[in-house]
């Protein structure tokens, strides 16, 4: 559509969403024609601002008023008109420090990143936070007491975890060593998830030929849940920037129905799955994207991946559709950069 717009339509439109985007207000001819040095009259500027209205670009909040963009003029703007700006050295200097922060699981830090992206931006502020897997160097099984027994998992890193599960009374320690053998036998220096699947297809076709007890055993140890706290998760930071600029009773209605849908883990880990068929920074205006399918509302997410080029997380904002885009949308994109950085050492 970019390419039906005369020189004329465009800088007349690419003025009235950059006002809109500083203000947001409706922006009428009079005051195009003041601003812009284009030697066309009031008139002449409404006749083009009907034009844009007609291609579903501008829009009218009602009849005596100037003109808005909608929010398919928007997504126009964003992919053909808008030029990206840079971050200045103190912005990135400050990004680089708050993901830098010795001594911080991976969560914590992302969080932290979390936090200050909301201040940058004056949005709410979304994660998802990575899931950490690193290959497994052993397993060992070691009985606590009757009924319970210790699963000792040390990491190719160096890293150990600990967990108890309960046991019959009665299980003798020949079970137990038997199942480290088992385990520590087709580990191959693979993830506890791929160690899962590829036991949980062994024991199903019965190739290693295991007694139920130590089956049982093994299939219930390597199924526990994380005690590292490493599995995918969404933190939000700065919900309160939401209803700063709300200025009538049914955008508060708006605004709150958004917070209740961020907080529901269900929703947004729909965007675990979006987010992994990402390439670069994605931008979602209001109801064209089927993640949260309410107008007025722009989010803006950056996938980050490992040394794989796996994707693992995700860093974005959410914030009204009159967003800085041109400034949000470079420090998004360093902040998922810094951060994909880091993973690989957690």
């Amino acid at each position: 559509m970019i390419t039906e717009l005369n020189e004329r339509s465009r800088e007349i439109f690419r003025y009235i969403v950059s006002s809109y985007l500083d203000t947001g207000s409706p922006i009428g001819s009079r005051t195009i024609s003041k601003a812009l040095d284009l030697s066309l009259s009031p008139a002449s500027i409404r006749n083009t601002m009907s034009d844009l209205e007609e291609m579903g670009l501008l829009a009218a909040p009602h009849v005596s008023a100037g003109r808005l963009p909608t929010e398919r003029g928007l997504r126009l703007y964003i992919d053909g008109l808008m030029e990206i700006g840079g971050l200045s050295s103190e912005e990135r200097a400050r990004i680089e420090a708050e993901c830098s922060v010795k001594g911080l699981s991976i969560n914590e830090v992302v969080a932290n990143a979390s936090g200050m992206l909301s201040n940058l931006s004056a949005c709410a502020s979304l994660v998802i936070a990575p899931k950490i897997e690193k290959p497994v160097k052993q397993i060992q099984f070691v009985m606590l007491e009757p009924g319970k027994a210790l699963i000792i998992m040390v990491m190719q890193n160096g890293l150990v975890e600990n967990r108890i599960m309960e046991v019959p009374r009665d299980l003798p320690d020949t079970a137990l060593l038997q199942a480290s053998n088992y385990l520590n036998s087709k580990l191959g220096g693979q993830t506890l998830d791929e160690v899962q699947k590829t036991i949980t297809t062994d024991i199903g076709e019965n190739k290693s030929k295991l007694d139920k007890i130590t089956a049982d055993l093994v299939a219930k140890g390597i199924a526990l849940p994380r005690s590292g706290g490493n599995d995918s998760r969404i933190i939000i930071r700065g919900q309160s920037h939401l209803l700063e600029d709300v200025k009538a009773i049914e955008d508060l209605e708006r605004a709150r129905t958004l917070l209740g849908y961020l907080e529901e883990q269900k929703n947004m880990l729909k965007l675990v799955d979006n987010v992994s068929l990402a390439q670069g920074v994605q931008i979602y205006l209001g109801a064209e994207n089927d993640i949260f399918d309410q107008s007025g509302w722009s989010m803006i997410l950056s996938p980050y991946r490992n040394a794989n080029e796996k994707i693992v997380g995700a860093i974005g904002v959410i914030g009204p559709t009159r967003l800085d885009y041109d400034r949000i949308i470079p420090m998004v994109d360093y902040t998922s950069q810094v951060i994909a950085r880091l993973v690989d050492d957690y």
